[in-house]
């Protein structure tokens, strides 16, 4: 079972047998940013969504998420013995190819959009040393930091003092996931992933992005790679229906490698 309080959007659709695809988010953010996915999706897939341990409305959740083995442990548990397509952006994105790797009985296909690969010695430090990646910062402090990373000091400081607080109380599960993803040992070889995957990237990718979405498709079976052409990082929300035709496009190639056993029931 997943951990108690964990916030889990799971609808059921109007076809019973419509393919399921799970949607997990990245750092220092929560599944509603799937909202416009999810739209989408719904004359296609079941689609469930959730904030993973530590984040929104999944704060509570305990015990708190140590790194990447409980995530994917909570994945795991989500899908209850469910075989789906799993989609993940950012850190979801390295989630759902470690539960790929470990689990592949539940993986119909996956997509992963700019999935960090942070244990590999190139990947960007961001002013922190490998094993500090955040310094002597405070998990608030941290947090901040990451969010005008990924959206710019001015956007960041044109939100609303009490929104900057809230995405200050998501620091302690930013610090623990990120250090420990530098850290751990690599969560899976792409050799050792077999299930039809769906690679992407935003066509305004930076360098070590563009490296790591190559050596996946490069290395992995049965992977091909995917640009949203004008989208930056957040493709999920920039440009929904390009990243909910991802999804379909996923959920077409696992059905045509397993027909008529990719779908919500158990």
């Amino acid at each position: 079972m997943p951990p108690p309080a964990l916030f889990v959007d799971d609808r059921p659709s109007g076809d019973e047998g419509a393919p399921l695809a799970v949607l997990v988010h990245g750092s220092m953010d929560r599944h509603s940013s799937f909202a416009r996915v999810r739209a989408e999706l719904a004359d296609s897939c079941r689609v469930l969504s959730y904030d993973r341990r530590g984040y929104a409305r999944s704060r509570e959740a305990a015990p708190p998420a140590r790194g990447l083995d409980d995530h994917v442990a909570d994945l795991e548990a989500l899908l209850a013995g469910r075989r789906a397509t799993l989609v993940g952006h950012s850190y979801g994105g390295t989630v759902v190819l470690t539960l790929a790797a470990r689990r592949p009985g539940l993986v119909a296909s996956l997509v992963a959009y700019e999935p960090p690969l942070s244990w590999l010695e190139w990947w960007p430090a961001h002013g922190g040393e490998r094993q500090q990646p955040f310094g002597a910062a405070s998990a608030a402090e941290a947090a901040a930091a990451f969010v005008q990373r990924m959206i710019g000091a001015e956007r960041y400081a044109r939100l609303p003092a009490s929104s900057r607080a809230e995405l200050g109380r998501d620091g302690p599960a930013l610090v623990a996931e990120l250090t420990a993803l530098r850290t751990d040992p690599a969560p899976f070889a792409p050799e050792a992933i077999a299930v039809p995957a769906i690679i992407a990237r935003g066509g305004q990718a930076t360098p070590h992005q563009v490296a790591a979405t190559d050596l996946l498709v490069a290395r992995m079976p049965d992977a091909r790679l995917q640009v949203v052409a004008g989208a930056g990082h957040a493709g999920h929300r920039s440009h929904p229906v390009e990243f909910a035709a991802l999804v379909r496009e996923a959920v077409a190639l696992g059905s045509a490698r397993d027909p008529g056993t990719v779908g919500g029931g158990g």
